[in-house]
């Protein structure tokens, strides 16, 4: 999946609408309205999306007509508040990124997408319908799963660890733990040219993924055992000089994919592993690293976790709510459309019918001719999509500042930690 590098800001609180009066009586009435119109008004953050109206959900719906338009992923919410808020100018149809999708399936200005969801919940996969869903109703659905893995390079596994074998490597990764010790394994085999990441940044995702409870618990904060795990690990890869030291998305992030990272003097860095998911083999491995292919190889690591992905939503109070759920239906769920955007475009689909027949027949050049995507069909299911929620962004942007004060030696752990809950108190209530 094609994700921006960007650093998306804190999510704005969407404002709380009254509904009015028709909409309370019998509940939700959006399924009794009668569509307007054959066009169909859609915004979006990504052209996968267009690619995918224009590809085929228009040759498969010839009387419909869809007026589409893009909006880069850091601004795309200051877009859509506005006009879901006020009701004027909305569009029909909406992607929501990973990063704000809770923000607005909790909002109440979505349609409800319960009746496509029961006729389609027996194929789909289930932790990007739990985040779709909110209060007992689903509200946006997500043509993809993107669990994460650890991509490794296959020279520096045989060198330092004497296999490249991904069953073999996934031991020393197989826990957070396992994963410290590899990094001082790797560093003192490597006699210190070996860095386990060229960030520690990295980490943050598969950390989260181990949580077992959610950022905000009965309106109060909750810093789950494996955040903090996180920050002791970010201390000791800096202590012990463990990582590359670079900055996600940063230019050294890459050159360590690329085998020509430096450290301050000079003197060469070798990156053995990213933490990316599905869509960072395609987009950011591939495109930026071409001349390493077939020295990478894929294994789980030592958490279940996603990063990114997309929803499709829309207004609650669009004027063609038959013609919007169908496209949600086709695009998210349809079995010869999925199959056939699997096969050309490699992206890991929600479907499980799908998943199922095409699982077994993949090979990546890239990665060895390892099947990458039986890996993540299987990665997928471990992960837990009922602790995402809408404040999730501005608070993991606060909680990633204190970390890092600690890590630079900035601020004790304790210290920290009181900064950040004092923030996180100030800005948000909690």
């Amino acid at each position: 999946m094609k994700k921006s590098n960007l650093i998306l800001g804190a999510a704005l609180c969407v404002a709380a609408l009254v509904s009015t009066g028709c909409e309370k009586k019998g509940g939700d009435t959006s399924a009794a309205k009668k569509d307007a119109s054959k066009n169909l008004v859609v915004w979006s953050f990504t052209d996968e999306l267009e690619g995918m109206i224009n590809n085929y959900y228009k040759p498969a719906h010839p009387d419909m007509t869809v007026e589409y338009s893009m909006t880069p992923t850091d601004q795309f919410p200051n877009k859509l508040d506005p006009v879901l808020q006020s009701g004027s100018g909305t569009p029909d149809v909406f992607a929501l990124e990973n990063a704000f999708v809770r923000k607005y399936i909790e909002s109440d200005l979505l349609l409800p997408l319960d009746d496509v969801y029961e006729e389609v919940k027996g194929k789909m996969a289930d932790y990007p319908m739990k985040i779709g869903s909110y209060n007992g109703h689903v509200y946006g659905m997500a043509w993809q799963v993107c669990p994460g893995a650890l991509f490794y390079r296959r020279s520096l596994a045989k060198a330092y660890l004497g296999t490249d074998d991904p069953a073999e490597v996934q031991k020393y990764v197989a826990n957070l733990e396992k994963f410290v010790e590899t990094a001082k394994l790797l560093k003192e085999k490597s006699n210190g040219k070996c860095d386990i990441v060229s960030s520690s940044g990295d980490m943050f995702m598969p950390y989260k993924g181990a949580r077992k409870q959610p950022w905000v618990v009965n309106d109060k904060l909750v810093i789950d055992p494996a955040m903090e795990q996180f920050m002791d690990m970010c201390k000791t890869l800096h202590d012990e000089n463990l990582d590359g030291r670079v900055g996600q998305w940063s230019e050294g992030w890459f050159a360590g994919m690329k085998g020509t990272l430096k450290d301050e003097k000079g003197n060469p860095v070798e990156v053995f592993c990213y933490l990316l998911p599905t869509w960072g083999l395609h987009y950011v491995l591939k495109q930026n690293s071409p001349d390493t292919a077939g020295d990478w190889a894929m294994c789980a690591g030592p958490a279940n976790y996603y990063w990114g992905g997309t929803w499709i939503a829309a207004y609650k109070n669009t004027k063609n709510p038959n013609a919007a759920k169908e496209m949600i239906k086709y695009l998210a769920t349809d079995d010869t459309f999925l199959t056939a955007y699997a096969k050309s475009s490699g992206d890991t689909v929600g479907n499980l019918n799908v998943q199922n027949a095409l699982k077994d027949s993949f090979s990546d050049p890239y990665l060895a001719g390892q099947n990458h995507y039986k890996e993540f069909c299987e990665m997928a299911k471990g992960i837990d999509g009922s602790l995402i929620q809408g404040t999730d962004q501005q608070i993991e942007a606060l909680f990633n500042e204190a970390t890092a004060a600690y890590a630079n030696g900035e601020k004790t752990k304790e210290q920290a930690l009181k900064d950040f809950k004092d923030q996180v108190s100030s800005t948000m209530g909690y």
